[in-house]
Protein backbone atom coordinates (compact mmCIF):
# COMPACT_ATOMS: atom_id res chain seq x y z
CA UNK A 1 0.00 0.00 0.00
CA UNK A 2 3.29 2.25 -0.20
CA UNK A 3 3.37 3.17 -3.99
CA UNK A 4 0.64 3.31 -6.09
CA UNK A 5 -1.69 5.41 -8.70
CA UNK A 6 -4.68 5.64 -12.36
CA UNK A 7 -6.89 4.40 -15.40
CA UNK A 8 -8.99 4.32 -18.44
CA UNK A 9 -7.60 6.77 -20.37
CA UNK A 10 -7.19 3.85 -22.56
CA UNK A 11 -10.94 2.75 -22.43
CA UNK A 12 -12.65 6.11 -22.29
CA UNK A 13 -13.43 6.60 -19.13
CA UNK A 14 -12.25 10.18 -18.61
CA UNK A 15 -14.57 11.94 -16.72
CA UNK A 16 -14.72 15.24 -14.95
CA UNK A 17 -14.58 14.97 -11.24
CA UNK A 18 -18.72 14.15 -10.96
CA UNK A 19 -20.29 10.71 -12.01
CA UNK A 20 -20.63 7.81 -10.21
CA UNK A 21 -18.71 8.89 -7.39
CA UNK A 22 -20.31 12.28 -7.18
CA UNK A 23 -18.43 15.36 -6.62
CA UNK A 24 -18.49 14.78 -2.56
CA UNK A 25 -16.50 11.74 -3.50
CA UNK A 26 -13.38 13.51 -3.92
CA UNK A 27 -13.99 16.70 -1.45
CA UNK A 28 -12.72 19.88 -1.53
CA UNK A 29 -8.62 18.47 -1.55
CA UNK A 30 -9.66 18.07 -5.54
CA UNK A 31 -11.76 20.85 -6.69
CA UNK A 32 -14.65 20.81 -8.66
CA UNK A 33 -12.53 21.40 -12.43
CA UNK A 34 -10.23 18.45 -11.57
CA UNK A 35 -10.16 15.80 -14.04
CA UNK A 36 -10.88 12.37 -12.70
CA UNK A 37 -9.63 8.76 -14.62
CA UNK A 38 -12.04 6.29 -13.00
CA UNK A 39 -11.07 2.38 -12.72
CA UNK A 40 -12.57 -0.04 -15.02
CA UNK A 41 -15.04 -3.31 -14.55
CA UNK A 42 -14.57 -6.21 -15.48
CA UNK A 43 -16.26 -5.92 -18.79
CA UNK A 44 -13.80 -3.16 -19.68
CA UNK A 45 -10.74 -4.79 -19.20
CA UNK A 46 -8.94 -6.07 -22.30
CA UNK A 47 -6.25 -7.86 -21.42
CA UNK A 48 -3.97 -7.43 -25.54
CA UNK A 49 -4.45 -3.70 -24.06
CA UNK A 50 -1.64 -4.19 -21.61
CA UNK A 51 2.00 -5.35 -21.17
CA UNK A 52 4.53 -6.63 -18.58
CA UNK A 53 7.02 -4.18 -19.99
CA UNK A 54 6.79 -1.25 -17.35
CA UNK A 55 8.54 2.25 -19.01
CA UNK A 56 6.62 4.92 -17.46
CA UNK A 57 9.62 7.47 -17.33
CA UNK A 58 8.39 7.95 -13.65
CA UNK A 59 7.49 4.43 -12.77
CA UNK A 60 9.71 2.10 -14.48
CA UNK A 61 9.91 -1.53 -13.40
CA UNK A 62 12.52 -3.63 -14.70
CA UNK A 63 13.07 -7.27 -13.64
CA UNK A 64 16.02 -7.49 -11.61
CA UNK A 65 16.23 -4.14 -10.21
CA UNK A 66 16.02 -3.13 -6.15
CA UNK A 67 15.25 -0.06 -4.80
CA UNK A 68 16.31 1.07 -0.65
CA UNK A 69 15.05 3.21 1.46
CA UNK A 70 15.45 4.53 4.43
CA UNK A 71 13.01 6.83 7.10
CA UNK A 72 11.30 7.00 9.74
CA UNK A 73 7.45 6.15 11.06
CA UNK A 74 6.13 7.60 14.31
CA UNK A 75 10.08 7.92 14.97
CA UNK A 76 10.99 4.63 14.94
CA UNK A 77 14.01 4.13 11.67
CA UNK A 78 13.11 2.01 9.13
CA UNK A 79 14.09 0.22 6.18
CA UNK A 80 12.08 -0.46 3.30
CA UNK A 81 13.30 -3.05 0.05
CA UNK A 82 11.26 -2.70 -3.36
CA UNK A 83 12.33 -5.52 -5.70
CA UNK A 84 10.90 -5.68 -9.07
CA UNK A 85 10.70 -9.27 -9.72
CA UNK A 86 10.74 -11.42 -12.67
CA UNK A 87 7.58 -13.30 -11.86
CA UNK A 88 4.19 -12.27 -13.21
CA UNK A 89 0.59 -12.73 -12.09
CA UNK A 90 -2.31 -12.94 -14.20
CA UNK A 91 -5.37 -10.53 -12.97
CA UNK A 92 -8.61 -10.64 -15.12
CA UNK A 93 -6.80 -11.79 -18.14
CA UNK A 94 -3.87 -9.41 -17.64
CA UNK A 95 -0.16 -10.53 -16.66
CA UNK A 96 0.96 -8.77 -14.28
CA UNK A 97 4.55 -7.79 -13.43
CA UNK A 98 5.11 -8.83 -9.58
CA UNK A 99 6.91 -6.40 -6.76
CA UNK A 100 7.85 -7.44 -3.45
CA UNK A 101 7.85 -4.64 -1.37
CA UNK A 102 8.89 -5.46 2.53
CA UNK A 103 9.14 -2.96 5.28
CA UNK A 104 12.09 -3.84 7.91
CA UNK A 105 12.49 -2.24 11.53
CA UNK A 106 15.80 -3.16 13.36
CA UNK A 107 16.85 -5.76 10.55
CA UNK A 108 13.19 -7.53 11.23
CA UNK A 109 10.43 -7.73 8.59
CA UNK A 110 7.44 -5.75 10.03
CA UNK A 111 5.81 -5.78 6.16
CA UNK A 112 5.76 -7.81 3.38
CA UNK A 113 3.64 -7.23 -0.15
CA UNK A 114 3.49 -8.37 -2.93
CA UNK A 115 2.14 -5.81 -5.57
CA UNK A 116 0.73 -6.36 -9.02
CA UNK A 117 1.02 -4.36 -12.38
CA UNK A 118 0.80 -3.77 -16.18
CA UNK A 119 1.25 -1.19 -18.32
CA UNK A 120 -1.41 0.07 -20.90
CA UNK A 121 -0.82 1.57 -24.38
CA UNK A 122 -1.13 4.93 -23.64
CA UNK A 123 1.77 4.94 -20.87
CA UNK A 124 -0.34 4.48 -17.54
CA UNK A 125 0.68 2.02 -15.27
CA UNK A 126 -2.60 0.27 -13.51
CA UNK A 127 -2.17 -1.46 -10.34
CA UNK A 128 -4.36 -4.68 -10.28
CA UNK A 129 -4.03 -5.51 -6.12
CA UNK A 130 -1.78 -6.28 -3.83
CA UNK A 131 -0.87 -9.48 -0.99
CA UNK A 132 0.32 -7.92 1.87
CA UNK A 133 1.10 -9.65 5.42
CA UNK A 134 1.81 -7.52 8.35
CA UNK A 135 3.39 -8.82 11.23
CA UNK A 136 3.42 -7.37 14.84
CA UNK A 137 3.09 -9.09 18.13
CA UNK A 138 3.47 -12.58 16.95
CA UNK A 139 0.35 -12.37 14.15
CA UNK A 140 0.33 -11.74 10.82
CA UNK A 141 -2.30 -9.51 9.19
CA UNK A 142 -3.69 -9.19 5.87
CA UNK A 143 -5.96 -6.25 6.12
CA UNK A 144 -5.50 -4.26 2.91
CA UNK A 145 -5.07 -7.35 0.54
CA UNK A 146 -7.24 -6.82 -2.31
CA UNK A 147 -7.38 -8.71 -6.21
CA UNK A 148 -9.09 -6.67 -9.16
CA UNK A 149 -12.31 -8.52 -10.22
CA UNK A 150 -12.92 -10.18 -6.35
CA UNK A 151 -15.02 -8.90 -4.01
CA UNK A 152 -16.25 -6.05 -6.45
CA UNK A 153 -12.25 -4.72 -6.00
CA UNK A 154 -11.21 -2.76 -9.49
CA UNK A 155 -7.75 -1.89 -10.88
CA UNK A 156 -6.70 1.57 -9.93
CA UNK A 157 -3.72 3.18 -11.57
CA UNK A 158 -0.05 3.91 -10.12
CA UNK A 159 1.30 6.45 -12.34
CA UNK A 160 -0.50 8.27 -15.40
CA UNK A 161 1.31 8.29 -18.38
CA UNK A 162 0.81 12.02 -19.19
CA UNK A 163 0.45 13.03 -15.88
CA UNK A 164 -0.89 17.07 -15.49
CA UNK A 165 -1.32 19.37 -12.54
CA UNK A 166 -4.52 18.62 -10.81
CA UNK A 167 -5.60 15.44 -12.37
CA UNK A 168 -7.28 13.43 -9.68
CA UNK A 169 -7.44 9.63 -9.86
CA UNK A 170 -8.07 6.65 -7.69
CA UNK A 171 -4.92 4.16 -7.03
CA UNK A 172 -7.26 1.40 -5.92
CA UNK A 173 -10.33 0.22 -4.96
CA UNK A 174 -12.49 -2.71 -3.00
CA UNK A 175 -14.70 -0.47 -0.98
CA UNK A 176 -13.91 -0.80 2.71
CA UNK A 177 -10.57 -2.20 1.92
CA UNK A 178 -8.74 -0.27 -0.75
CA UNK A 179 -9.49 3.57 -1.40
CA UNK A 180 -6.62 5.44 -1.80
CA UNK A 181 -7.10 8.62 -3.94
CA UNK A 182 -3.76 10.48 -5.75
CA UNK A 183 -3.72 14.38 -6.81
CA UNK A 184 -0.80 15.34 -9.24
CA UNK A 185 0.61 18.97 -7.24
CA UNK A 186 3.66 19.91 -9.27
CA UNK A 187 6.07 18.84 -12.96
CA UNK A 188 8.92 20.12 -12.88
CA UNK A 189 9.86 19.84 -8.90
CA UNK A 190 13.63 19.33 -7.61
CA UNK A 191 14.29 17.18 -4.71
CA UNK A 192 17.56 15.68 -2.54
CA UNK A 193 17.74 12.54 -1.14
CA UNK A 194 20.70 9.82 -0.27
CA UNK A 195 21.10 8.60 -3.62
CA UNK A 196 21.65 11.93 -5.40
CA UNK A 197 19.73 15.54 -6.22
CA UNK A 198 16.88 15.60 -9.03
CA UNK A 199 14.90 17.91 -11.13
CA UNK A 200 12.05 17.52 -13.23
CA UNK A 201 10.29 15.39 -10.27
CA UNK A 202 6.73 14.61 -10.26
CA UNK A 203 4.93 15.15 -7.03
CA UNK A 204 1.53 13.96 -6.09
CA UNK A 205 -0.46 13.94 -2.91
CA UNK A 206 -1.81 10.34 -1.90
CA UNK A 207 -4.50 9.84 0.41
CA UNK A 208 -6.93 7.13 1.86
CA UNK A 209 -10.43 7.46 1.68
CA UNK A 210 -10.55 5.22 4.73
CA UNK A 211 -8.35 7.35 7.32
CA UNK A 212 -7.07 10.29 8.18
CA UNK A 213 -3.84 10.22 6.78
CA UNK A 214 -2.11 12.05 3.45
CA UNK A 215 1.42 11.82 2.22
CA UNK A 216 3.55 13.75 -1.17
CA UNK A 217 5.70 11.41 -3.23
CA UNK A 218 8.02 12.45 -5.55
CA UNK A 219 9.37 10.58 -8.45
CA UNK A 220 12.03 11.17 -10.60
CA UNK A 221 11.97 11.14 -14.28
CA UNK A 222 13.85 7.61 -15.15
CA UNK A 223 14.06 6.28 -12.06
CA UNK A 224 10.95 6.39 -10.36
CA UNK A 225 9.73 6.61 -6.21
CA UNK A 226 12.83 8.97 -4.74
CA UNK A 227 10.77 10.43 -1.69
CA UNK A 228 7.54 9.86 0.42
CA UNK A 229 6.75 12.52 3.71
CA UNK A 230 3.61 12.19 5.46
CA UNK A 231 1.82 15.81 6.06
CA UNK A 232 -0.91 14.71 7.73
CA UNK A 233 -1.96 11.49 9.95
CA UNK A 234 1.55 9.53 11.55
CA UNK A 235 4.66 11.13 11.05
CA UNK A 236 6.54 8.97 8.08
CA UNK A 237 9.33 10.06 5.66
CA UNK A 238 11.21 7.82 2.88
CA UNK A 239 14.24 8.58 1.22
CA UNK A 240 15.75 6.58 -1.55
CA UNK A 241 19.55 5.43 -0.61
CA UNK A 242 20.46 3.15 -2.98
CA UNK A 243 19.36 1.01 -6.43
CA UNK A 244 20.87 -2.25 -7.92
CA UNK A 245 20.57 -3.87 -10.72
CA UNK A 246 20.56 -7.53 -11.10
CA UNK A 247 19.30 -8.10 -14.44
Amino acid sequence: MRRKTLWGAILGVVLVLVGSFGSTAFGQTAGANATTTQGASASHINPSDFTTKIDNKYFPLKPGTTFFYKGKKAGTADRDVMRVTHSTKRIEGVKCVVVNDRVLVKGNVTEQTYDWYAQDKKGNVWYFGENSKEYKNGKVSTEGSWEAGKHGAKPGIIMLGHPKVGQVYREEYQKGVAEDMAKVLKLHATAHVPYGSFHNVLVTREWSRLDNSAEDKKYAPGLGDIKEISVKGTHEILKLVNVKHNG
